[in-house]
């Protein structure tokens, strides 16, 4: 049972509900971060305003690779809601349900380009406790990335991380999208190999 539970839908401001109502349009139900986040509701508006901007049409990160972090770091984070649905989203963005299978075992797998491996080393990186980013990982970065996407990177990884640790944090479960799963948790380390697993889904 989660943690905090969501408020009555009328009881969130009204400039909130059509969040809440395109929720419903497009998935088919209204999700449960967002009903909590809305109890805070400036607090809603601030974290779907940033990810909003992480995951616009411009931005210089692919639709699929930008899926494919949101879905690792909900891995290591287990967050169940999170795995859930950016796994139904990365299936959707890069066609590929054997992909979503592979996310955790990315290493041994040959349906990750060198880019997409480099970007999850970065996002692992990122996001393992214990571990940290290396001059040389940046640099490997740069064969794809000028400077302003590795901003953005970065952002989309800090951002996934703060908000799969609060679905986690408050036990918010999965809701049926897709089933994947969990992963390895444990830190890489060089003899690791792990076993396998438009707005923004979370808020």
């Amino acid at each position: 049972m989660m943690r905090i539970q969501p408020k009555p839908l009328n009881s969130y401001p009204v400039w909130l509900r059509p969040f809440f109502w395109n929720q419903k349009r497009k998935y088919g139900q209204v999700l449960l971060p967002g009903l909590i986040w809305g109890r805070v509701p400036w607090l809603f508006a601030a974290v779907a305003l940033m990810y909003g901007v992480l995951d616009r049409r411009r931005s210089p990160l692919e639709p699929a690779l930008r899926t494919l972090v949101t879905v690792r770091v909900s891995q290591i984070n287990q967050c169940r809601f999170c795995i859930d649905i950016n796994s139904w989203m990365l299936a959707r963005r890069s066609g590929s349900e054997d992909k979503v299978q592979a996310v955790a075992d990315w290493r041994n797998s040959d349906l990750f380009s060198e880019e997409e491996k480099t970007v999850l080393e970065y996002t692992e990186a990122m996001t393992f406790t214990g571990t940290s980013v290396t001059d040389d990982l940046v640099e490997r970065l740069r064969t794809w990335f000028d400077e302003d996407a590795i901003i953005e990177l970065t952002g989309l990884v800090a951002f996934q991380n703060l908000s799969s640790k609060f679905n986690a944090a408050l036990d918010i479960p999965a809701q049926g999208f897709c089933q994947t799963p969990l992963g390895k948790q444990e830190s890489p380390d060089n003899d690791h190999q792990s076993d396998p697993e438009d707005e923004h889904p979370e808020v």
